[in-house]
């Protein structure tokens, strides 16, 4: 059993259970796409949404008789923001036909790794010649499992402003220094110097969460799980029409990036509200967006 299919609204759902679910996929997909894999064998994928945006899929192959062979399955949640424009490398998994998107995002501080969704896309772009698009970004979503409705930072105006400006121009010397810039390593240096110095002073009179607006972090030992503190845009309950139970979906502002996460309403502790903070983990998924 996939560990985030309660993510989308399946926390109760049998190994049984599931193996229908597959068949009645099978025969009624919501879409279904194909395209020559890396070993040059015809690669399937059968989706069926259970809700807005978020659902199943199967990938595997069709035989000559054209019946569907499955090789494996993911729950998953589809986006509709733009998270990044950075130009994504994609690496395909060892043990099956799945693939990791990778961008080195200066805004992170940390490079971003994200399960591919729109597998499909990616082979036929990649095998053939006359379809090539460019690639316009990634539109990052997540699966969360475990989270929790923080209170939001209060801050003024004016500060706020000079926090824009400071991340401005970090961004600014990060991508300076990746290009062999001694001034601006040397600066980086100094700053991350200065900010331990600070940090350690405030973290004996006050909460860390109120002291860290928010944060992306790799999260365990897989490397498309992160640990998120994000500031929430927008909010969406919504039910899994199969199943009948609830998700939030909330659309987040993190280290400046812009994405959607979907998570089962058991799994999250609190109300979320525009303004407030979600913290919790998440599996990383992307999709990225082509254009002609």
């Amino acid at each position: 059993m996939h560990k985030f299919l309660r993510a989308v609204g399946f926390s109760k759902i049998t190994k049984e259970e599931l193996e229908t679910l597959f068949q009645k996929i099978i025969d009624h997909p919501t879409v279904q796409k194909a395209a020559e894999d890396s070993e040059g064998n015809e690669f399937a994928e059968l989706s069926k949404e259970y809700g807005d945006f978020f659902g199943i899929s199967l990938r595997g192959t069709f035989d000559e008789d054209d019946t569907f062979h499955l090789d494996y399955y993911y729950p998953y949640f589809c986006g509709n923001t733009l998270s990044t424009q950075e130009k994504p490398d994609i690496e395909k998994h060892a043990e099956k036909e799945s693939y990791a998107g990778i961008c080195d995002e200066v805004r992170v501080g940390v490079t971003l790794i994200f399960y591919l969704q729109n597998v499909v896309d990616y082979l036929a772009e990649k095998n053939n010649p006359m379809f090539r698009l460019q690639k316009k970004g990634v539109v990052l979503s997540g699966l969360s499992t475990d989270g929790k409705i923080l209170l939001p930072i209060n801050k003024d105006e004016k500060k706020h402003k000079q926090l824009e400006q400071q991340k401005i121009e970090r961004n600014n010397m990060i991508a300076a220094a990746r290009n062999g810039d001694e001034n601006a390593i040397e600066n980086l240096t100094l700053e991350d110097i200065d900010t331990y110095s600070l940090l350690s002073r405030r973290i004996m009179r006050e909460d860390i969460l109120s002291i860290v607006e928010n944060y992306f972090m790799p999260y365990g030992i897989e490397s498309d799980q992160y640990a998120i503190l994000g500031d929430i845009m927008d909010c969406r309950f919504l039910q899994n029409e199969y199943t009948g139970e609830n998700v939030y979906v909330m659309d987040l502002v993190c280290n400046d990036i812009p994405f959607s996460i979907c998570i089962n309403q058991k799994d999250l502790l609190g109300e979320p509200a525009v303004g407030r903070r979600f913290k919790g983990t998440i599996w990383l998924q992307g999709s990225i967006c082509y254009q002609n």
